[in-house]
């Protein structure tokens, strides 16, 4: 039975199947995503809960505990880790590889809603959790300041006018900002004046929550009109404040002024961010991080960014100034582009060694073409699969280069051998690929069976290198495939006798060099069957040396 006898008697319907892999193989190239790494769930989760004013040890024995107590229920728990501090706790778990993270991710919201009821009363709100990733970490940093605004006015323009968009950009998880500054009005009281008045702590918070409410308050129909009245009490600044009234004492009134100092401020004045550069020097500034969506595209999502920054800018005030931290496409676009350079080497000299021993031009193109047809071919496979285009799965198609000409040489070499028996080309490329047929088969399929271990590797590392075993598989059975198609057909085409034959001065040098080499092989391997025990026994003192 002959696999390439259809392909080889039908060459137009052989150039069409190529041309197709080609096609579709550069179409996938375009839309494949690029990032640094491949995308793997890792199976991590952070616990975070907040107590105000716990100390440490409050925070370790009262929230972090009980936590823990109920997360070593969840199943596959690898093992955690926690940190308290201040008024916060945070503890890292890691479950088994095996463990789909959505799923941990669910009894992990399981046990904090079982443990809620024996957790302190006074936590704002219950512990929150969050899958970790680090393959979706920010890919973008943005910096906004002002040397004359207000910051908590740069945190408006912030959140509102920059983040909100860019957070709706296709492929955009999120937008964190960072050194939040939001306007606040700061009641700081005086102990000794509420002493002398006789008022309470209770009294003026009790005072402050009343008098800054927005309820509705019921409404007001008439013969043919009917309206809705609402009560608008909430105080906007530090002035509205100050005339407050907290108590009467004696049939006088007792203002928030008379007993505190207030003033506009914001929410957190212990945290800030200092900008600097060449121009300014910590400067307070807000940072927004951009998060990628799982599987997104890194470069194109910062693209799409920057191409909408300047008339993001042109919203915000001119005496804010706007810039970028960080960009993780840049090191996206240097490795890739590394690889890809490392790619087009490897392929370059892999066609020029094959030139010096083949000796023919035309020798030569014929198995240097199943080199971009396979790549190009696997770049198809891996868009289907799901795959990026990364450090990876690159270094794969890089080290996939020396395999994938390999089946091509073989079948070219059997092929020049029946031409030079006397046969035609037609009738060479019949015989040649017939006789290596299931040798290129079965060379192809061990060398593919050399990464199904990788492929099913468990833990981390297995996950990494899954997306590598699968591409380097694939661009080995695409080169086979290509082996016993493509070029058997162009042998019977454009390979003929003369060629065989032709003898240059490049060939005759060669040749002699070539010679040369095979008379110091036989010299040696002489030298080796003469002596068999040595030989052997240094075989074996090698062997444990490098074991």
């Amino acid at each position: 039975m002959n696999l390439s006898s259809v392909f080889i008697r039908r060459p137009v319907m052989t150039t069409l199947v190529m041309l197709g892999m080609v096609i579709f193989g550069l179409m996938s190239y375009v839309l494949l995503p690029i990032s640094a790494l491949p995308h793997v769930d890792y199976p991590f989760i952070s616990v975070s809960a907040s107590l105000p004013g716990g100390t440490p040890e409050t925070m370790a024995s009262a929230v972090a505990a009980p936590l823990e107590r109920q997360f070593t229920e969840i199943a596959g728990l690898n093992s955690f880790n926690s940190s308290s501090s201040t008024g916060s706790t945070n503890i890292s778990l890691q479950f088994d590889f095996d463990r789909r993270v959505d799923d941990a991710a669910k009894d992990v919201q399981s046990a904090i809603s079982a443990i809620a009821a024996q957790l302190p009363l006074g936590m704002p709100k219950p512990p929150s959790y969050r899958k970790v990733n680090p393959s979706v970490a920010p890919i973008l940093y943005l910096y906004l300041y002002s040397k004359t605004l207000p910051i908590s006015s740069v945190d408006d323009a912030a959140e509102i006018t920059i983040a909100q968009p860019i957070s709706m950009i296709d492929g955009v998880a999120q937008v964190q900002v960072y050194g939040q500054k939001q306007y606040a009005v700061r009641i700081q009281l005086d102990p000794q004046a509420l002493a002398a008045k006789g008022i309470g702590l209770d009294q003026v918070r009790t005072a402050v929550q009343q008098a800054n409410v927005e309820l509705p308050t019921g409404s007001l129909s008439g013969a043919d009109k009917r309206y809705l009245i609402q009560a608008n009490g909430q105080l906007m600044n530090a002035d509205q404040y100050r005339s407050l009234i907290v108590a009467y004492k004696n049939g006088a009134t007792v203002r928030l002024q008379e007993v505190a100092q207030v003033r506009d401020d914001i929410q957190n004045n212990k945290i800030s961010n200092l900008y600097s550069d060449k121009t300014v020097a910590n400067q307070p500034a807000i940072v927004l991080a951009v998060q990628p969506q799982p599987d997104a595209n890194t470069v194109e999502i910062v693209d799409a960014i920057k191409q909408q920054l300047p008339a993001l800018r042109a919203q915000i005030p001119q005496s804010i100034e706007m810039g970028i931290i960080y960009d993780r496409s840049q090191s996206i676009r240097a490795s890739v582009n590394d690889v890809k350079l490392t790619l087009l080497l490897s392929i370059v000299l892999v066609i020029l060694v094959i030139f010096v021993f083949l000796r023919s031009l035309t020798a030569t193109l014929i198995p240097s073409l199943a080199l971009p047809v396979a790549i190009v071919g696997t770049f198809a496979a891996m868009y289907l699969l799901g795959f990026s285009l990364d450090n990876i799965s690159m270094m794969a198609l890089t080290l996939s280069v020396g395999f994938v000409v390999d089946d091509a040489i073989v079948v070219l070499e059997n092929v020049v051998r029946h031409q030079e028996l006397g046969e035609n080309s037609m009738q060479a490329a019949l015989k040649g690929s017939k006789e290596i047929g299931f040798t290129i088969v079965s060379m192809t399929l061990s060398l593919v069976a050399v990464f199904i271990p990788i492929i099913f590797m468990g833990g981390l590392i297995g996950r990494l290198f899954h997306e590598f075993a699968i591409t380097i598989s694939i661009a080995i059975l695409v080169s086979g495939f290509v082996s016993l198609t493509l070029t058997p057909m162009l042998c019977s085409r454009f390979l003929n006798h003369s060629h065989s034959y032709q003898r240059s001065r490049f060939h005759r040098v060669s040749e002699q060099a070539f010679d040369r080499l095979l008379q110091l092989y036989q010299w040696t391997l002489n030298l080796v069957l003469r002596h068999r025990r040595i030989t052997l026994i240094s075989s074996l003192v090698l062997l444990l040396l490098t074991a």
